[in-house]
């Protein structure tokens, strides 16, 4: 109670520095030019009274909202924020949206519906947005591009379109999956199956790359009907178990395009009489804590995902106000991390 008697307001300041309610507001806001004796005229009184403008005043008279948007894919009966993927990259946006003080706000958007993200800067809601989960759909893009052309900050996290040249974060997906494949190779295992996720995503576009470069360095014709699609849900790795059993003969390893994928496809093949990493090596992608837990624990490639996320959110407040061209595309390095489930101790012979 104390406290709050010796608190000013701009009234009060105003009188007691000689100037107007209006002039205090523009100190505070440097909103416009100001004689400096004025300005420190201005201050004084504020702190002898202990004066404290809002916050959402200075914001709202500067034309920003001190707010980032996040954009996340909404899907139904889907716990989004238990995947390890948008907890990593949540967490390190959160982590630099902090440091700079700012707030966020997370906006979800569905499939079906129309994209259209020009109203959310129009009524300033937010001063930029990250794009979490953007894929290839022709309304999206559309979408991306109105924005780009109206100069309004955004970042891509993951996602990549060709022809573009616009603000994002990526990692070497192409290389960490070459990598992956190469062990394997390596390990001596030739019929590789590849549980893909969907050709909208530029990163299962890039997997698919390196998966492709490395069988064709080491002379090993690639099986189109060893290439298969999920939705990177541990589900979709479960349904698919059903098909790698039935290639039993014909496969000797499995590429998952994520972990969840992974250990789906392990549990499934469980179920099945079939054991992974003694009957067939499992690999999948992304370092989740879950690839550590697994029985046995699950050969994979790491990926950055909190670094990006903080990367993402450090480079929209850098593009914030910037008039010259955008940032170029900052791509993150992966690493392959081996563990028990593709170390088979005796891999069939190839054919």
């Amino acid at each position: 109670m104390e406290r709050r008697r010796r608190m000013g307001t701009r009234k009060q300041v105003a009188e007691s520095a000689g100037v107007s309610e209006a002039t205090v507001s523009r100190v505070f806001n440097g909103v416009t030019p100001m004689k400096e004796s004025t300005r420190r005229r201005v201050l004084e009184a504020a702190e002898a009274l202990g004066y404290t403008p809002s916050v959402i005043a200075q914001r709202f008279a500067r034309g920003v909202s001190g707010t980032i948007g996040v954009v996340l894919p909404y899907v139904p009966k889907v716990h989004l924020f238990s995947t390890y993927y948008f907890s990593e990259i949540l967490s390190g946006i959160g982590e630099a949206v902090r440091d700079n003080g700012h707030d966020l706000l997370l906006l979800f958007r569905s499939p079906s519906e129309d994209t259209d993200y020009e109203p959310l800067y129009k009524s300033q809601k937010v001063d930029g947005c990250i794009m979490l989960g953007a894929s290839d759909r022709p309304d999206e893009r559309k979408a991306l591009q109105a924005l780009a052309r109206s100069g309004h900050p955004f970042c891509l996290v993951n996602q990549h379109y060709e022809g573009e040249q616009w603000n994002e974060v990526d990692a070497d997906h192409v290389d960490g999956s070459y990598r992956l494949v190469k062990h394997l190779l390596a390990c001596g295992h030739r019929r590789i199956a590849f549980l893909n996720g969907q050709a909208a995503y530029s990163n299962s576009r890039d997997r698919l790359k390196g998966y492709r470069l490395a069988l064709a360095e080491a002379g090993v014709a690639i099986d189109e009907s060893l290439l298969l699609e999920g939705n990177y849900s541990r589900t979709s790795g479960f349904a698919a178990a059903r098909s790698i059993a039935g290639l039993r003969g014909a496969v000797d390893a499995v590429f998952a395009g994520n972990d969840r994928m992974a250990i789906g496809l392990m549990q499934g093949l469980r179920e099945l009489g079939v054991k992974p990493g003694v009957d067939i090596a499992i690999a999948g992608y992304d370092d989740s804590d879950a690839s550590r837990l697994t029985d046995p624990p699950l050969t994979t490639v790491h990926v950055p995902f909190f670094e990006m996320g903080r990367i993402a959110a450090e480079r929209l407040f850098a593009c914030t106000g910037r008039t010259e061209e955008a940032l170029p595309p900052e791509k993150l390095a992966t690493e392959l991390i081996v563990r028990q489930s593709t170390a088979l101790a005796r891999p069939r012979e190839a054919d």
